[in-house]
């Protein structure tokens, strides 16, 4: 898979800094909430864990999660992601 290209700035749909919300999707284990929000804290020092949403799926196997990260640049976003589809718990990040 080929990265991204480059965006410049001034073509970018994002406003930096800005509240950008990430969907994740983990299978619903102890200690999986703790540490996306962990993750999020390190891009994000004032990230709250008390705003994080949670979604069980049907079975209850998996639990979605929805965290609103402040990012105040693509290469901060990117590597948001990165970080995210990475960890061991995670399955899907959008």
């Amino acid at each position: 898979m080929q990265p991204p290209p480059d965006i410049p700035p001034e073509q970018s749909l994002i406003t930096y800094p800005s509240h950008f919300p990430i969907k994740v999707m983990g299978a619903k284990v102890e200690g999986y909430v703790e540490a996306i929000v962990k993750v999020a804290q390190a891009f994000d020092p004032d990230f709250d864990a008390a705003t994080v949403e949670q979604r069980p799926s049907k079975a209850g196997n998996y639990l979605g999660l929805t965290i609103t990260v402040r990012v105040t640049s693509r290469e901060q976003l990117d590597e948001l992601y990165r970080t995210l589809t990475t960890h061991p718990m995670v399955k899907v990040v959008l």
